[in-house]
């Protein structure tokens, strides 16, 4: 008898949860009503796109409610976790991948007007004849004047072996003409220049870090080392990053055996260390890296690398700070999430991320112009460091928490900077001008095959007085006093884009390099690590 008057609250207990359960069931079925087996922060979202797509007073897509959600949803995480929709998805992976189909272009929109600056070498466009200064005015049955960039783009790319019916206006030509292009793979190099500057110091411009990065360093450093290359500048300004991996096998040929280059943590990814196999082909080159405030992710992992393991020296102003990892993750209808995993630490233990608070992105990327207007750009002293101090393995103490502080600081060069130079390069008026240059002038520029050919020809023209009279035209008031002050940056703004219009890009970096102080100065100390 006392035995079952024991067991008699636990039965009822039982019976109530059971009764519970069932109700809800029902409930849940029948009713209506979900909201009563709502417990965890998944499941409200679930519920309430269910309860919109069943309740809502007007017609939803479903699909466009989704869409516009997922980038709000990652934003409260970080600022490096974001969504990518389809349709943009292989865009945005086209840097990173090496390549991709289209027609091989290089092109600018002066007056809406699809203007080629040069055909990519062996590529469709080059093969049919489209020439420099050909202006492409329909694609197919599209009018391309007057259309935006990325909307030209769509008509110009498209997979491989398709082909796009072109009309080109050309100068000299009364009537247009017709091309047809079959697509197929330009390659979207990741290796802006690679050049000897004095005979003994090589110069490789590294513009990102994707799938076929190390394999052009490879090339561009062994090409360099049969031509003499006895040091090495690396200019990794305003490089964004990619492929942490690239960054590894980079930051590989430079270092001894066993040296930790970097390793990531995060709350559900273990410590990985990463280190270098003593294998690297320059183990003993003297090395200076270039960094500013552009240079970020990978950047930042190989700078971090060299600098920790006192392999090299690096030179410029302090880098962007990021320092998340981002793991891509695909969805069956191609749209990608970059979702943040982990934090990657330099060999002394920093993590270079900057602060930042979830949900206030606009702040977090604002923070650039927060350091130019209280002048880290200009003055070494403004550098902030908040963050927690390291050591290199020399004992050099370093800091964590917002970026790559260089060994050597070198400010933003403003020396001639005014309101005349300031307003012509920000309104376009420089651009343009050197397009319209070239454009007229391309049957006697074509002479001139070689830099340093182009470029005496051209400090032998009077360009900037023709500049100045062009932007006065387009309502640009001539300041002589200004122009005067500003003519070794006019000058160079000037040639360079001419040069970059009729050569390539490693002819102008060459050329822009030459007056470039924080080229200037990586030449002296690399000089000096002999």
């Amino acid at each position: 008898m006392n035995n079952k008057s024991r067991l008699t609250p636990l039965l009822i207990a039982l019976a109530l949860i059971g009764g519970i359960m069932v109700g809800t069931f029902y409930t849940s079925h029948f009713s209506g009503n979900r909201l009563s087996i709502i417990n965890t922060g998944s499941n409200k979202i679930n519920y309430l796109l269910q309860m919109i797509d069943n309740k809502y007073v007007d017609t939803v897509s479903m699909n466009t409610l989704v869409e516009q959600a997922m980038p709000k949803i990652l934003s409260e995480l970080d600022p490096h976790s974001f969504y990518i929709p389809a349709s943009e998805a292989e865009e945005a992976n086209e840097d990173l991948k090496g390549s991709f189909s289209g027609i091989g272009i290089s092109f600018n929109m002066p007056d809406d007007t699809v203007c080629v600056i040069n055909p990519i070498k062996g590529g469709p466009a080059e093969r049919v004849g489209i020439l420099p200064g050909d202006r492409i005015t329909r694609a197919d049955t599209a009018n391309l004047v007057g259309m935006n960039q990325n909307e030209v783009m769509k008509h110009l790319k498209g997979e491989k072996g398709t082909s796009v019916a072109l009309t080109v206006v050309r100068r000299g030509r009364q009537s247009p003409l017709h091309f047809t292009i079959v697509r197929g793979d330009i390659p979207v190099k990741s290796i802006d220049a690679a050049y000897l500057i004095d005979g003994h110091t090589g110069y490789v411009r590294v513009k990102n870090f994707g799938e076929q990065t190390y394999a052009e360093f490879m090339i561009a450093l062994a090409q360099l080392k049969v031509e003499g290359m006895q040091k090495l500048i690396i200019d990794l300004r305003g490089n964004r990053g990619g492929y942490m991996h690239v960054a590894i096998q980079m930051a590989n040929e430079f270092l001894p055996d066993k040296r930790l280059i970097v390793y990531t943590e995060g709350r559900k990814s273990p410590r990985e260390d990463y280190y270098s196999d003593g294998h690297g082909s320059f183990q003993q080159l003297p090395l200076v890296i270039l960094i500013d405030e552009g240079s970020a992710s990978s950047s930042e992992i190989l700078a971090g690398a060299i600098q920790d393991n006192d392999r090299g020296t690096i030179i410029g102003r302090r880098s962007f700070g990021k320092g998340l990892v981002q793991q891509p993750m695909e969805f069956k209808d191609g749209s990608v999430v970059r979702l943040t995993i982990a934090r990657y630490y330099s060999p002394s233990g920093r993590c270079i991320q900057k602060p930042y608070q979830t949900g206030h992105d606009q702040d977090y990327e604002n923070e650039l112009i927060a350091r130019y207007e209280r002048g880290e750009f200009f003055t070494e002293d403004s550098i902030r460091q908040t963050g927690e101090a390291y050591h290199t393995r020399l004992g050099r103490t370093v800091y964590g928490g917002g970026g790559i502080t260089p060994d050597i600081f070198v400010p933003e060069d403003t020396t001639g900077v005014t309101s005349y130079y300031k307003e012509a390069l920000f309104e376009g008026h420089i651009r343009q001008f050197c397009y319209v240059y070239t454009d007229e002038n391309r049957p006697t520029l074509r002479r001139y095959t070689t830099l340093p050919e182009l470029k005496a020809y051209l400090q032998k023209q009077g360009i900037l007085e023709k500049f100045a009279a062009y932007a006065e035209r387009q309502g640009l008031r001539r300041r002589n006093l200004m122009l005067y002050r500003s003519r070794a940056l006019f000058e160079r703004a000037l040639l360079g884009n001419i040069i970059y219009n009729m050569l390539d890009t490693q002819d102008y970096l060459r050329f822009v390099n030459e007056s470039d102080p924080t080229v200037l100065r990586a030449i002296e100390v690399v000089g000096k690590e002999e």
